[in-house]
């Protein structure tokens, strides 16, 4: 199963299934310069979209603040993002380890087959066989592959997104089809 490193940043409650009002394009590293300018770790696998983006959300799950941008740049492996009303280091610094967000409305279009990572919480887990495993309550990245943390009420159980485990995503049906492979169980 193919899904996008755009993060989504959930709203205040944690595990339910709701849709977030914004997505993570990038966490505000450090001040850059003298003029206000941020330097932005992208946490996007479409970047391009700071070319068209005209407004960006500092801040967290609880509250982010809309800012206009006024540009941006490419600086290193960072994005060093202009924004109207920040024209100080001192103000730039205040949005150190806060992330860049975009309203969940202009997410990208993503191929077919292809999920946010948000859209899998929630989701029923079952078998091939349908058996219920639970609900996708948390999502672990790792170097390797994300792992569906999926809890049944009773019991939590840890499974790796690839392609041997994970058969289909059918978010219409809200559901997640596995198969066991020994030893996850």
């Amino acid at each position: 199963m193919d899904n996008v490193t755009e993060k989504a940043i959930p709203q205040a409650g944690g595990r339910k299934r709701l849709s977030p009002r914004y997505l993570a394009v990038g966490k505000v590293v450090r001040a850059h310069g003298l003029q206000g300018e941020l330097s932005v770790s992208v946490l996007t696998e479409f970047p391009e979209r700071f070319e068209t983006t005209e407004w960006v959300y500092l801040g967290d799950q609880f509250e982010a603040v809309p800012f206009k941008v006024e540009g941006y740049r490419w600086h290193k492996q960072h994005i060093l993002l202009t924004l109207e009303g920040v024209t100080s280091r001192a103000q730039a610094e205040q949005f150190r380890g806060q992330y860049v967000q975009v309203p969940i409305e202009e997410a990208m279009p993503l191929p077919e087959g292809t999920q946010y990572l948000y859209q899998l919480m929630g989701l029923a887990v079952v078998t091939a066989d349908a058996q219920m495993l639970g609900t996708v309550v948390d999502i672990i990245e790792t170097a390797a592959n994300d792992v569906l943390v999926v809890h049944n009420g009773e019991r939590e159980l840890l499974l790796p997104d690839i392609p041997d485990v994970v058969k289909t995503v059918d978010l219409e049906q809200g559901q997640i089809v596995v198969t066991l492979l020994d030893g996850l169980i």
